[in-house]
């Protein structure tokens, strides 16, 4: 009965994604989980080598570790899976779980395949809806992991909604080995601590506990949905990459922090925790318009710039005599300056072919002046950045254009006149543009 009620979950989560034509890769950990995965997708669901295959990540963090790679080595053998090990580096801070998880996501990344199969189970379900919980989150949070979401690879939890009683039936009817993962038993962990201690009493007194929070994390999904529909006609007058402050002030405070929640999760930055993000909120609405917003935002902060919030990604300091030779031709990344330069042809007024041979980049050092037109004077660059309404953090990492030692174009300004095309004669723009916040 287990077999054939496995079968027909995976068969209906197919059809229901509509994964009929897709390539699967499984995330194989060797653990009982993924094993009885993989051994259903071939077996189950007769998928064949050309859209079957199996990802395993070597986390170098147990002494095992070695030994499970082998171990999922010789089973893809025993099934005709092809299987691909990946050892990764896992950076330790305050979460070497988080970490892990970060380098498993990054490879299932880069996959060939069109979908990642995910062994979680409803136990996990259970544990993690807890756990969100626990650390307060909100209905997104609190929805726990979806069984689907798309994406190049998407990602596909078929055995969500499978308990961990019927995946060892299954794995001991077909006598499958695994391997077992000795951190999973060390109560240390939060999760672990519940799976092993607080789940089994929960499930003592209320039988039904696991079933109750999968439905809720399901009911929980759905207001999540129904919050992002209700951030998008907030929204509905914003741009994609900005944020009408007055938008958010008109709007009730509830509503208002779940636009900026949205806002933030669409452009693919972590998300603060609550008294962050009412900081964040709190200084958007009450701060001057230019001034420095002191929320970190992983690897972005929020500026404020003519009424919008901007998500800027912070760079390290720019080395002193900054300088890149370039010659006009291509996509020329900056990353130090935090974007990617390029020329454009023009019908007037560019930069004259001649001085491309001779171009470098140069960081802004102060005092400089361009001449845009014949017979105006030669002003500094402050002035024409601030006419120009650059927002002040782009003005700071703006490339310059030099040959030799004068400056002879600037991006979203113009060229000098010593170095512009003849008139009448087509000439060349610099075209900078700004690296978006991630999800932009």
């Amino acid at each position: 009965m287990v077999n054939q009620a496995l079968a027909r979950q995976l068969a209906g989560s197919i059809r229901t994604h509509r994964l009929e034509d897709a390539t699967f890769a499984v995330a194989l950990s060797g653990g009982i989980d993924s094993m009885v995965l993989l051994h259903l997708m071939r077996h189950a669901l007769k998928l064949p080598p050309s859209r079957l295959g199996a990802i395993h990540i070597n986390h170098r963090i147990s002494p095992a570790a070695a030994a499970w790679a082998t171990h999922c080595r010789r089973h893809c053998r025993e099934l005709g899976v092809p299987l691909r090990v990946h050892k990764v580096e896992v950076v330790h801070g305050n979460s070497t779980e988080a970490a892990a998880r970060d380098a498993r996501y990054r490879v299932f990344a880069n996959s060939a395949a069109s979908v990642i199969a995910l062994a979680h189970n409803r136990d996990d379900q259970s544990e993690t809806v807890l756990l969100q919980l626990l650390r307060g989150a909100g209905p997104r949070g609190l929805a726990a992991m979806p069984e689907f979401r798309a994406g190049r690879p998407a990602l596909w939890r078929p055995l969500l909604e499978v308990p961990r009683a019927d995946i060892a039936a299954y794995a001991s009817r077909h006598r499958l080995s695994w391997v077992e993962d000795e951190s999973n038993t060390d109560t240390g962990y939060t999760r672990n601590f519940l799976r092993h201690q607080v789940l089994p009493l929960i499930g003592q007194r209320l039988p039904g506990a696991a079933v109750v929070l999968a439905r809720g994390a399901r009911l929980q999904a759905e207001a999540a949905l129904l919050l992002d529909d209700l951030a998008r006609i907030d929204l509905d007058h914003g741009s994609d990459d900005t944020l009408r402050v007055a938008v958010l002030a008109r709007l009730p405070v509830p509503r208002a922090r779940n636009a900026l929640r949205y806002h933030l999760r669409r452009h693919g930055l972590v998300m603060p925790d609550a008294s962050r993000l009412d900081e964040l909120l709190r200084q958007l609405l009450e701060s001057r318009d230019d001034a420095r917003l002191r929320i970190d935002l992983g690897g972005y902060s929020a500026r404020r710039f003519r009424g919008e919030l901007h998500l800027v990604q912070q760079l390290p300091p720019l080395k002193a005599a900054y300088m890149r030779q370039w010659n006009g031709r291509g996509l020329l990344p900056l990353p130090e300056l935090g974007g990617t330069l390029r020329m454009v042809r023009t019908a007037q007024g560019g930069l004259a072919g001649r001085w491309l041979r001779t171009l470098t980049v140069q960081g802004r050092d102060g005092g400089e002046r361009l001449q845009i037109h014949a017979g105006a004077s030669r002003r500094t660059l402050r002035n024409l950045l601030r006419e120009a309404a650059l927002p002040p953090w782009q003005r700071e990492r703006l490339p310059l254009l030099f040959v030799g030692s004068r400056l002879a174009a600037v991006p979203g300004i113009g060229v000098d006149v010593e170095f512009q095309a003849q008139a009448g004669r087509a000439g060349w723009l610099p075209q900078w543009r700004v690296q978006p916040a991630a999800g932009a």
